[in-house]
């Protein structure tokens, strides 16, 4: 069986069916990284910045499409209402409103600090300054899980509009707060910038890159299949080869002359009737014996039949022969 495994035409079959296998191992995981690629947020084209004040209004809700877009805004810092915002990314968040100018606020995170002694935790500087980040949405006040039952003052858990009307009175806001990535003039602590992804879109799940997946593996195990029948079809020929080249124990042996006799001899069943047959032969030969001890049996003259009647080669029972009658002759 060794040597049918490892002829060359099975060990072929053998790599063939490995690098089967392989590659539709790796083409079906090709695919389903497609497949899971797909469901994740998809990056949308980044337009060029624009002025904030061309994308959000007070009283007005920010739609999706202006979501983390870049925007600038260019207004004065109000110090005086200075929040920290508690619970971001183990730090906290530098608050403050920009006044636009034009009667209207909007919200900026000007960076992240450690603590709230962090000397970055300064008032911002007076005069004009332009903003540059990205625009995000509102938050829901339930959108944060408060694990802080009472806040210092000066804190807060979310940058929600609806919330800061309340902290921030006589303040008419912006609908959404702008993340700051740069700042000129530039702040004399400088702060380390809040990240903010591009605008994304929601992903929807390809099923047929996951249907392409199944497929690819389907391939790999028939190729097992295949593999399997043609190993078992090589082993099953090799021992029929075997089975046919062994010689018979009824036929002759190699090596003997044609027309010769088996040296093998007769089968054991013909050994019977030869040896029943010398029974009769040994009877023929006691008989013909006894025949020449005791002469030939009288016979009649006549009609030569046995006198008395009775053949005595007949077997047991046999009536015995009437005699015939001689002829009478017309007077």
């Amino acid at each position: 069986m060794l040597r049918t495994l490892f002829s060359a035409r099975v060990v072929a079959l053998h790599l063939l069916a490995v690098g089967a296998l392989v590659v539709c191992g790796l083409l079906g995981r090709w695919q389903l990284g497609v497949f899971e690629e797909s469901g994740k947020p998809q990056s949308l084209l980044d337009p060029a910045p624009v002025a904030v004040a061309t994308l959000t209004a007070p009283g007005e809700h920010l739609t999706a499409d202006k979501v983390s877009r870049r925007v600038t805004a260019e207004g004065t810092f109000d110090a005086s209402k200075q929040l920290l915002v508690a619970e971001r990314d183990g730090g906290l968040w530098l608050l403050a409103p920009l006044d636009l100018g034009d009667g209207t606020s909007i919200p900026v995170v000007r960076g992240w600090v450690a603590t709230a002694g962090d000397p970055a935790v300064t008032a911002p500087a007076g005069g004009r300054v332009t903003v540059s980040g990205r625009l995000r949405p509102s938050e829901a006040t339930d959108s944060v899980q408060r694990r802080v039952r009472r806040l210092p003052p000066g804190q807060v858990l979310t940058v929600s509009s609806a919330e800061l009307i309340n902290v921030w009175r006589g303040t008419r806001l912006r609908d959404g707060f702008l993340v700051a990535a740069t700042q000129s003039p530039a702040p004399e602590v400088a702060l380390r910038p809040v990240s903010v992804s591009p605008p994304t879109e929601p992903g929807g799940l390809t099923w047929r890159n996951l249907a392409y997946a199944a497929q690819w593996w389907i391939f790999g195990l028939f190729a097992v299949f295949m593999w399997w029948h043609f190993v078992r079809d090589a082993l099953r020929g090799r021992t029929r080869e075997r089975d046919s080249a062994a010689p018979s124990p009824d036929g002759p042996i190699p090596g003997d002359p044609p027309g010769a006799p088996s040296s093998a001899g007769p089968a054991p069943e013909d050994a019977g009737p030869a040896l029943g047959d010398a029974g009769p032969a040994s009877g023929d030969a006691h008989t013909g014996s006894g025949d020449a001890d005791t002469g030939a049996t009288p016979r009649d003259p006549g009609t030569g039949s046995p006198a008395g009647g009775v053949d005595p080669g007949a077997g047991p029972g046999a009536e015995p022969e009437t005699p015939a009658l001689p002829a009478r002759t017309a007077p």
